[in-house]
């Protein structure tokens, strides 16, 4: 039996799910699992649709993206408005 690896892109095709992933990723406080989660929306939409939404090239966005990556706040914000994704603060 072969294993396929998990494809999170794959469950993201509804707003609430959507909404919930970030969400979830956010509360890590960790910004690299916020990054692996822009980057799984953004396959789901469509990396070339989201970049040109976003106003960012392509690469600039997969770059953005990378593992590792340390982009600009205004980058993640750009992306998360291009994904439909609202970040916001409660109360810690």
């Amino acid at each position: 039996m072969k294993l396929v690896a998990f494809e999170a892109a794959r469950y993201l095709d509804d707003t609430e799910a959507v909404a919930e992933y970030v969400t979830a990723m956010l509360e890590t406080n960790d910004p690299d699992l916020l990054l692996l989660a822009l980057g799984d929306l953004a396959r789901a939409k469509g990396m070339a649709q989201v970049a040109k939404d976003a106003g960012l090239g392509r690469e600039s966005l997969y770059k953005a993206l990378a593992p590792g990556a340390k982009p600009r706040f205004d980058i993640v914000m750009k992306v998360a408005r291009a994904l439909g994704v609202k970040l916001t603060a409660h109360p810690a």
